[in-house]
């Protein structure tokens, strides 16, 4: 997958760019914001006196975000293979004082508050992550033991269960932590490490599960599964309808959002289910107002661009200089992809409902800025493999 590197590590790059994923991203980050803006008005104004104020917040995070990108597209990716450590015990201290001083929303804790800067670390975690497990892989499979069970798998995953500890349990942010699982599996599987450890490891996780929530079940026989959230969340799942002004609400007011939309759409500003009927329609939900202001053509598009994009990543994946950088390339493709995937599944009611951004549309400056920011490292990395 990839070839080694010869060329000397400098502090910035200039080689030329994929301009495909430069131009892709812009046009989704133009359309998310025009997004944002038709979607976030009604409840802006009913939230805030003003229809503009989310959108204003996320296009500056946006343009913010633009020039971070360019920035750190600048910066040779191999300098980051120096700083692993500093960068695992940061995003992980950070993730940790979040329970402790982390502001509380919905029953998760999940943001820090510094004056007027609202942000989530577990966003930095995702691309902290990526870096690091790039870096580990690249050394194990160095020394020829990728392969091997226990420094090949049980090490690598004993590095990601702090963050398992610390995101899911103690800032109940089950979607956070699934991601980055699966994005650290995506880059072992990548890099050499065999099926069978994966088979053998989620065999005995849904045991070790089952056997949990059975002994608590036997423990607490009063708490019945119904009043476990994430049971009732696929119940709602299955059928969204026997909890129509309950749990079946968001996903009843999604489905609406797309059949009313058809084939061409209501027009911009035009979606119904925004005014107050579908919550937040500018966080998680927002593809349900995509579709039903542009219609089947206008989601099509979108999903055409983030497959050009997760193409286009894959492309700079192969053509790597080294080992690292094609991993970096390949978690950043399937950090940025797997949202994409999971968020359009949840609004069309093809998975049960789990609070996963789109990326590049969802409101929310961290992740705009976070997602720009690893774009950036994939241009450099695609920058470096057309250095002359």
């Amino acid at each position: 997958m990839a070839r080694k590197d010869k060329k000397k590590t400098t502090f910035f790059t200039k080689g030329a760019w994929d301009y495909i994923i430069f131009i892709v991203v812009l046009i989704i980050l133009a359309c998310g914001l025009i997004m944002v803006l038709s979607a976030s008005a009604p409840a802006s104004l009913s939230e805030r006196g003003d229809s503009y104020k989310y959108f204003t917040r996320q296009a500056w995070c946006a343009i913010g975000g633009v020039v971070i990108m360019y920035v750190v597209s600048r910066i040779d990716y191999r300098i980051y293979k120096k700083l692993i450590w500093p960068i695992y015990i940061c995003v992980l201290l950070l993730n940790v004082a979040t329970i402790f001083v982390g502001q509380s929303e919905g029953g998760a804790v999940r943001w820090i508050v510094i004056g007027p800067i609202n942000f989530q670390p577990s966003e930095l975690a995702k691309v902290g992550l990526i870096i690091f497990f790039a870096s580990i892989l690249t050394d194990i499979k160095k020394n020829g033991n990728i392969k091997k069970f226990f420094k090949g798998f049980l090490v690598p995953i004993l590095f990601v269960l702090p963050f398992i500890a610390v995101i899911f349990i103690g800032q109940n942010h089950f979607s956070a932590t699934l991601l980055i699982v699966a994005v650290t599996c995506i880059q072992m599987f990548i890099v050499g490490v065999p099926l069978k450890y994966f088979v053998m490891a989620g065999v005995s996780a849904v045991a070790l599960i089952g056997s949990v929530f059975g002994i608590k079940t036997a423990m607490n026989p009063e708490e019945t599964t119904s009043e476990n959230f994430r049971f009732t969340r696929i119940k709602t799942w299955l059928d969204p309808f026997s909890d129509p002004t309950g749990e079946g609400w968001q996903i009843i007011n999604s489905l609406y959002a797309i059949a009313s939309g058809g084939l061409f759409g209501l027009g911009f500003g035009e979606s119904r289910q925004k005014y107050l009927y579908l919550p937040e329609p500018h966080n998680d939900f927002i593809f349900a107002v995509l579709a039903e202001e542009t219609g089947f053509i206008g989601c099509v598009i979108v999903i055409l661009l983030f497959a050009i994009f997760i193409w286009r990543g894959i492309v700079v994946a192969m053509k790597a200089p080294d080992m690292f950088g094609s991993l970096i390339a390949i978690g950043i493709i399937s950090l940025l992809g797997l949202q994409a995937i999971v968020n359009i599944a949840v609004v069309t009611g093809t998975i049960p409902v789990t609070g996963m951004p789109l990326p590049f549309f969802s409101y929310g400056g961290t992740a705009i800025i976070v997602n720009l920011a690893t774009v950036g490292i994939l241009l450099n990395i695609s920058r470096t493999c057309n250095q002359k």
